[in-house]
C-alpha cells in the first residue's frame, strides 16, 4: 500500500455515478424481471471504461471500477453466495430517521420513483452460506485490469470493494443458522474467497463495515451499548480470520455511520468503537471526517494507529451537492495529518462512495466529478504545506 511520500496521495470510498442504462437494468433484475446478462455484461465494461479514465482526469490516485456491476455494495452477494432466497423483504429505517417522522416523511416523498435498488429491501437467507463461484469476481477484477493497461500514464494501484460479513448477518435475515455467530462465522468462511481473489488479482481490498457504526442506530437501536460492541466485537474477528492468508498492507477497512443525508444525531461516538476497529488485521483505516457530524473525531487518532497502518481521511461529503472549496479540502487534511503524526500516513479520500446502492445516490453525477476534482486540489494544497 503507497504512502502520501511527497505529496498528498487521493482516492475515494467506493461506488461512482452508473450509467441510467445500468441502473435500469440492475434494477430490473432485483425486481425478478427477465433481462439478457449479455447485455448487462456489455453495458457494465463500457461504464467500467469510462469511469476509470474519469477518476484519473479528476486527479485520483487510486481508483476503482465504481461498482459499476454491482447492485449495492454488499447485496450482490447473493448472486455469488448459496444460501439466499429470492424474496425481497423491508428492513426498518434507522433510527435517528425514525425519530424525526417529518422529516422521514419529507425523504419518502424524495425516494418515491427513483429507479435505482434499495438497500433497505433485502433477501433472506434461507439455508448454508457458501462461495459458489469465483468467475464473477475474478472477471470484475479482469475487467477493471483491462482498462487499468489500456491507460496511460499506468496507475500502479487500484482497489476494488467487498462486504464486511457483519453488514450482510445484520441486514439479511438468517432463517438457517442456529446463531448470529455461526451466521456471521458462515459469510466470512465465504467472502473468504472473494477477499483472496481480489488480493491474487492485484488489487487492494478494501472491506466495507458499515456495520461496525451503522448498526448501533439501526439493528441494535434501543438497546445497550454493549450489545452492539459485543456484536462489532465477533465481526472483527470473522474478518480477521477471513482474511488469515492476505497481507495486512493489502487491505483497508472502511467503516462509517450510514451513507444517507439524516440528523445522524443516534450515531454511535468513533470513541465508543474505535478499540474494537483497532483490532482488525488491516493496513490502513477508511474513516469519514467530512460529515458535520463526525468532522471533530479526527483527534482520536492521535497515537491511536499502529506505526505501520495508514488512514485514508474522508474529507469530501458524499452526501451533499456541495462542492468543498480546495481550501477548505486542504485544511482538513492538514489538521487531520497532524493528528496522526505523520503526513505519509495520510491519504486523502471521500466519507463514503456515491451511490451506494445502484441510481440512489444523493449527488448530482456532474457534481461528482466537481467533488473529486476538488479533493485532488486540495490535497495538492495540502501537500505543498505539509512536505
Amino acid at each position: 500500500m503507497r504512502r502520501s511520500t511527497g505529496r498528498i496521495l487521493t482516492t475515494h470510498a467506493g461506488s461512482l455515478p452508473r450509467p441510467p442504462e445500468v441502473v435500469e437494468l440492475l434494477a430490473r433484475r432485483v425486481r425478478g424481471e427477465k433481462i439478457d446478462p449479455a447485455e448487462l455484461e456489455r453495458r457494465v465494461a463500457a461504464a467500467t471504461r469510462q469511469v476509470v479514465p474519469q477518476q484519473l482526469a479528476a486527479g485520483i490516485d487510486i481508483p476503482n471500477d465504481g461498482e459499476q456491476s454491482r447492485e449495492t455494495f454488499f447485496l450482490y452477494v447473493r448472486r455469488r453466495m448459496s444460501g439466499f432466497a429470492d424474496a425481497v423483504t423491508p428492513r426498518k429505517p434507522p433510527g435517528d430517521i425514525a425519530r424525526y417522522p417529518k422529516f422521514m416523511e419529507a425523504r419518502q416523498r424524495g425516494l418515491q420513483g427513483k429507479p435505482g435498488v434499495s438497500s433497505f429491501e433485502v433477501p433472506k437467507v434461507v439455508g448454508a452460506v457458501r462461495y459458489l463461484d469465483r468467475a464473477a469476481v475474478a472477471r470484475e477484477c479482469a475487467d477493471l485490469r483491462r482498462v487499468l493497461d489500456e491507460t496511460t500514464p499506468a496507475v500502479p494501484e487500484a482497489f476494488v470493494t467487498a462486504p464486511s460479513p457483519g453488514i450482510i448477518a445484520a441486514a439479511v435475515p438468517n432463517e438457517h443458522y442456529d446463531s448470529q455467530r455461526a451466521y456471521i462465522d458462515a459469510l466470512a468462511e465465504a467472502l473468504r474467497t472473494e477477499y483472496e481473489e481480489i488480493v491474487a488479482q492485484g488489487f487492494l481490498l478494501q472491506v466495507d463495515c458499515p456495520d461496525l457504526a451503522l448498526e448501533r442506530h439501526v439493528t441494535y437501536a434501543g438497546r445497550p451499548l454493549a450489545e452492539f460492541l459485543e456484536f462489532a466485537e465477533t465481526v472483527v474477528a470473522a474478518i480477521n480470520r477471513a482474511l488469515r492468508n492476505v497481507p495486512p498492507e493489502s487491505v483497508r477497512l472502511h467503516v462509517c455511520w450510514g451513507n444517507y443525508e439524516g440528523p445522524h444525531d443516534l450515531d454511535v461516538p468513533l470513541a465508543e468503537v474505535l478499540p474494537t476497529i483497532l483490532r482488525a488485521n488491516v493496513g490502513a483505516l477508511v474513516l469519514p471526517f467530512a460529515n458535520p457530524r463526525h468532522a471533530h473525531e479526527y483527534r482520536l487518532l492521535r497515537n491511536a494507529l499502529r506505526p505501520e497502518q495508514l488512514l485514508v481521511a474522508g474529507v469530501i461529503d458524499t452526501t451533499t451537492n456541495y462542492v468543498e472549496h480546495p481550501e477548505v479540502v486542504a485544511d482538513r487534511i492538514e489538521r487531520i495529518a497532524q493528528a496522526v503524526g505523520d503526513p505519509s500516513r495520510v491519504i486523502a479520500g471521500t466519507d463514503c462512495g456515491f451511490d451506494s446502492s445502484a441510481g440512489m445516490g444523493k449527488v448530482a453525477e456532474d457534481v461528482v466529478w466537481a467533488k473529486l476534482a476538488a479533493l485532488a486540489q486540495g490535497a495538492r494544497l495540502a501537500g505543498a504545506r505539509l512536505f
